[in-house]
């Protein structure tokens, strides 16, 4: 698929968007189109996997007549062989084409005769999704199926005040998506994977302060993946505690030729099922992930594994119990004090190293408070550096990258087997983005800028710095960018002399303006308005 393609595919289905726009925000608009696209996909999926296991047998999987004897021994069959490749089953009954053409079919109004109206398909569309999920009851698919169509209630009044209104906005968008070509026999890159990308972006956009919880902007995302794949072909496992959409682990997928397995975890449910979706559309099988809904730090679910590779972008700043309980989990327990209950940031960080394979990395988004702030987190830090030497690089990017914040932020790589230990890389990158609208971006060349600097440990007049560990001690752990990396611009010199002159020169036309128009005024025998 050509560019000019993928951008006709990302247009048709943001315009469907348009059908719910207005009527409810983007946060919750975003839970019906992008949930509807999933349908579609898991349909078209499973209907082309149906027709490979039927091919032998010379039958298609939508001719199979349902209530037979044979047609339902063949479903058992197939159901079992689908489970087991995809995860789950549909009937051809409740494929997405033929949902979308039975509430396409119009019938006539029995109160109004004249009138014609769509047929009624909520309650057939309430139990395809429900069948969906039903249909993994007892296999491995079964917890990466669970309560996936969560957020999709046809029933909101939010959507249409009556039932025959949400029924004709529902079958609309079903109508609207049916006539786009998914293309899956097209191997050519993840096409639908991206359009999926661009419309979670696109719903980050207009989600305002709510957008962080789910979306990473892309720019970010693939410094944070190319720097946990340096010198990498390959993954065991990559691991994001609050993976939001599951973008950055997607991301990272992009840098290496493979990922054997793919973790998060996510607390907000509708983000949660917004990742497993996700995954799922760009094609990770569900053997592959393994994402759980709690929080990450009260209910970590991961404790058991260690990670080639952790990225993350932690909520800035949360709020957590800080309950004094956890001064005995292993997580926190040597660093002897725990991250204060207003600021979470060094308590994720903390389950991150606790997470982290010998031989891995981790790279994560922090608010530029962490580099400084003292009390319990400056002795967090102290530990990290003096008695861990983890931290492998400090890296400032610009201000305002974030939707919903404008807070500037950085990256911390760290690992606990440092190539080079006896320093920490720093990198000033600040002042290089593009602003557009009201946000600011990061250009190709913006980052990779980045990623060389980081991988060469290039020092950089007024960019980068390599410090030792003495100079951070020295510093009193304090990691803030400016005291490693000189960003000041000297003022030009100003000659006084020269501007004296000028002014004089000045001084001098203005005296012969008015000496002119005084001689004008006697010749005119009035008054100079001096």
């Amino acid at each position: 698929m050509s560019d000019e393609q993928k951008k006709l595919l990302e247009t048709q289905l943001w315009a469907i968007a348009n059908i719910l726009r207005g009527k409810i925000s983007a946060n919750q608009f975003q839970d019906y189109i992008l949930g509807f696209i999933f349908y579609k996909y898991l349909s078209e999926k499973l209907e082309k996997k149906a027709n490979e296991f039927l091919k032998t047998d010379g039958i298609r999987f939508s001719e199979i007549e349902e209530n037979s004897t044979d047609g339902k021994e063949i479903l058992e069959a197939l159901k079992e062989a689908t489970v087991d490749a995809l995860g789950y089953f549909l009937k051809p009954s409740e494929l997405f084409s033929n949902i979308a053409k039975k509430g396409n079919a119009k019938v006539i109004n029995q109160d109004d005769e004249e009138q014609i109206q769509s047929t009624f398909i909520l309650e057939d569309l309430a139990n395809v999704l429900n069948s969906i999920e039903k249909s993994t009851m007892g296999s491995e698919s079964q917890d990466d199926f669970d309560n996936l169509f969560y957020d999709i209630d046809l029933n909101s009044t939010k959507i249409g005040r009556t039932t025959k209104d949400r029924n004709d906005v529902i079958v609309k968008i079903l109508t609207a998506l049916d006539e786009i070509d998914f293309d899956l026999d097209n191997t050519e890159g993840d096409v639908l994977g991206d359009a999926y990308e661009y419309l979670i972006a696109k719903f980050a956009e207009g989600a305002g302060q709510k957008a962080g919880e789910f979306y990473t902007p892309q720019q970010v995302s693939s410094i944070l993946a190319k720097i946990v794949t340096t010198r990498k072909s390959k993954l065991k496992s990559v691991y994001d505690p609050t993976c939001g959409s599951g973008s950055l682990l997607l991301r990272v997928a992009r840098e290496v030729e493979e990922v054997g397995h793919f973790y998060g975890q996510e607390q907000n449910r509708t983000t949660y099922n917004l990742a497993r979706m996700n995954m799922i559309l760009h094609d990770v099988n569900y053997h592959k992930f393994d994402i759980k809904n709690e929080d990450t730090l009260e209910k970590p679910q991961h404790l058991d594994f260690k990670f080639d590779a952790i990225v993350a972008n932690p909520p800035f700043s949360a709020k957590w119990s800080a309950n004094p309980i956890f001064t005995n989990d292993e997580r926190f327990s040597q660093y002897g004090r725990l991250a204060p209950g207003t600021k979470a940031d060094f308590a994720f960080i903390q389950h991150m190293v606790h997470q982290l394979d010998d031989s891995g990395i981790m790279a994560c988004i922090a608010p530029h408070g962490v580099l400084f702030r003292g009390a319990a987190e400056g002795h967090i830090r102290k530990y990290l550096i003096e008695d861990c030497n983890y931290i492998d690089a400090i890296i400032g990017l610009p201000s305002n990258l974030f939707y919903g914040t404008s807070i500037p932020t950085c990256i911390l790589v760290l690992k606990k087997c440092k190539e080079t230990p006896e320093n920490i890389l720093f990198i000033d990158a600040s002042n290089d983005f593009e602003k557009v609208k009201n946000q600011n971006v990061l250009r190709e060349f913006d980052i990779d800028k980045i990623i060389e600097t980081y991988q060469n440990r290039t020092i950089i007049d007024k960019y980068s710095n390599v410090a030792t560990l003495e100079e951070v001690k020295a510093n009193d752990y304090n990691l803030n960018i400016p005291r490693y990396v000189n960003t000041f611009e000297e003022a030009e010199s100003i000659d006084i002399n020269a501007i004296a002159d000028k002014l004089q020169a000045v001084d001098n036309k203005m005296a012969a303006v008015e000496n002119t128009i005084a001689s004008f005024c006697a010749e005119l025998n009035i008054k100079t308005p001096f």
